[in-house]
């Protein structure tokens, strides 16, 4: 076939494509209403993560299987902005890993509400100015969030999904030249998710711990000779040169966030159970807590 022949033939299958989503959208509305009269939640994350799966499963075409999962994620997203726009708050600001967590969740047809500390998610969510949040749980390499863990102690908010979002860290300053940086900025987690690297690449560099990623790459954008170790997005967001990219010591890095809120998700059958005790730091305090569990199975 010519050129302009195939192109007249994308262009007709653009137009059903644009004419099945309308057909979908109009589906979701009515879906919408009906979750309206009978007080369903709007968002349902098993039934979205089913139909993600499934189409996967199905898919044996040309494309990528993670550019099908992108595409129908941000359809499945934009459908439900159609029965109502969530209130989603997370740990800020924005370009973060847990707003780029909070993206992949959510989708971008959302008010996302950044808040500076993790405290501030769950207040956000208690007091009904978000509908969820979105909290950073734990990191393949440095392991537990203690911050939030120790707000599950305090709240009564409930987890309602888990994302899993692989981590790279990059090195962001105003100059492409290594040799510039005479200070890092960055927040303790990557720093200690990037400490090898540090000491090979830049040893004995100054080292000032920030709140968040996005502070970091802030603080650099402001002061020639420093430098942010955070994401891409904070790259892009704060007009910095990437210098180094997958500074991370392992190439499995990866950290689990949680969504919260306020009511308890709808079973799937697929669920995960998670149990947080609080003991006295005894010689066999585990034992302790084990025997009587293992006793009610």
């Amino acid at each position: 076939m010519e050129l302009d022949e195939l192109r007249k033939k994308i262009d007709v299958v653009d137009v059903k494509l644009l004419e099945l989503l309308d057909k979908r959208a109009s589906l979701v509305k009515q879906v919408g209403r009906l979750k309206s009269k009978t007080g369903r939640d709007f968002y349902v994350p098993h039934r979205e993560k089913k139909i993600i799966t499934g189409l996967l499963e199905r898919y044996k075409g040309h494309l990528p299987p993670e550019a099908v999962e992108s595409i129908f994620r941000e359809i499945v997203h934009s459908c439900r902005s159609l029965e109502t726009r969530l209130k989603v708050a997370y740990f800020g600001p924005e370009a973060t890993f847990t707003h780029q967590a909070a993206l992949k969740n959510f989708g971008s047809a959302v008010d996302y509400i950044p808040v500076k500390l993790i405290s501030d998610v769950f207040t956000e969510v208690e007091k009904n100015r978000a509908d969820y949040g979105v909290v950073p749980i734990e990191n393949s390499t440095e392991g537990i969030v203690n911050h939030t863990l120790d707000m599950f102690m305090e709240s009564d908010l409930v987890i309602c999904a888990e994302i899993s979002l692989p981590i790279e860290h990059c090195l962001l300053a105003l100059s492409e030249d290594i040799k510039d940086i005479k200070k890092i900025y960055s927040h303790y987690q990557p720093l200690g998710q990037c400490r090898n690297w540090i000491e090979e690449n830049l040893p004995g560099i100054p080292i000032e711990e920030t709140s968040s990623t996005s502070e970091a790459a802030r603080k650099a954008s402001k002061e020639k000779g420093t430098a942010a170790i955070a994401s891409k997005a904070a790259a892009v967001l704060y007009n910095l040169e990437v210098v180094v990219r997958g500074i991370e010591d392992s190439r499995e890095n990866y950290t689990r966030f949680l969504a919260v809120g306020r009511n308890n998700p709808q079973r799937s059958g697929q669920d995960k159970t998670s149990i947080m005790v609080s003991l006295k730091d005894k010689v066999g305090a585990l034992h302790e807590l084990w025997f009587p569990l293992r006793n009610t199975r």
